[in-house]
């Protein structure tokens, strides 16, 4: 759903995704090949969200902020499920991890990776290339190649992935049995900690 607010509408570019079950509202910009997943709610109500091209922000995900804010997230930027950004601004191709919270004027630097369920207090600044964990979330160490080279082709899937939905997603009636011919799912895309045991 996109929903306008005291005279903003929501500016998504035709090769983006919304998913009908996500709520888009006011001042937001959603550049190309974005993915926004059911149960996402971009808030723009109170001040300007903009999404540069290539980011996805999951299932269950929130972006919002104080009044008068303007947040960006950056080219490549991918926010997984059920996480939320508060009125912080995050760095090219960094990764939030699942159920974290970016809080109010916090910066992730471009190429961070932030764990799963990571609790970033507001005005906390990390540079790029930080792992970063923890409640309070702190930097332990840089991220190598290797792991921004394995999260740069998972966000290349969802980059992908709006075309794919644009194609193929479609609103069914369920079947009542599994069919003899079920299609299998491709396997294409290992964990980090997979692709390690295979070295």
């Amino acid at each position: 759903m996109i929903y306008s607010f005291k005279g903003h509408i929501p500016v998504v570019h035709e090769s983006s995704f919304v998913h009908p079950l996500a709520a888009v509202t006011g001042n937001v910009i959603i550049g190309k090949n974005c993915y926004i997943g059911p149960g996402a709610a971009i808030r723009g109500d109170w001040g300007e969200i903009i999404l540069e091209d290539g980011v996805n922000v999951q299932e269950n995900c929130t972006v919002h902020m104080f009044p008068g804010k303007s947040i960006v997230l950056k080219e490549g930027a991918h926010i997984g499920h059920g996480a939320i950004i508060h009125g912080a601004n995050l760095g090219r191709n960094c990764l939030i991890g699942m159920n974290s919270v970016i809080m109010d004027d916090a910066e992730i630097g471009d190429e961070c990776i932030v764990g799963a369920m990571a609790f970033v207090k507001a005005e906390t600044k990390f540079e790029k290339r930080q792992l970063i964990v923890g409640n309070p979330a702190k930097a332990i160490k840089e991220v190598s190649d290797e792991m921004i080279a394995w999260k740069t082709a998972g966000t290349k899937l969802y980059q992908q992935l709006p075309t794919d939905c644009q194609k193929t997603l479609k609103e069914v009636e369920p079947l009542r049995e599994i069919p003899k011919d079920r299609p299998k799912q491709e396997d294409f895309y290992k964990t980090l900690q997979e692709i390690k045991l295979k070295k």
